[in-house]
């Protein structure tokens, strides 16, 4: 039982700590990371294949 209570309470750590910015920003969100949002990738003509597979 002791384990299982430390596992919990370290999982619950690492959810905060991974969303500090999301919890405690205002206006906080997850960054975007899709390929299609990304202006670097839009003009090296890098696409999603899920874009081709779905929308074309």
């Amino acid at each position: 039982m002791m384990t299982l209570l430390l596992t919990l309470a370290i999982v619950g750590l690492a959810v905060l700590l991974l969303g500090v910015k999301i919890f405690f920003v205002k206006g906080g969100r997850f960054p975007n990371t899709h390929i299609h949002d990304n202006a670097e990738m839009r003009k090296r003509g890098i696409t999603c294949a899920r874009d081709k597979e779905f929308y074309k």
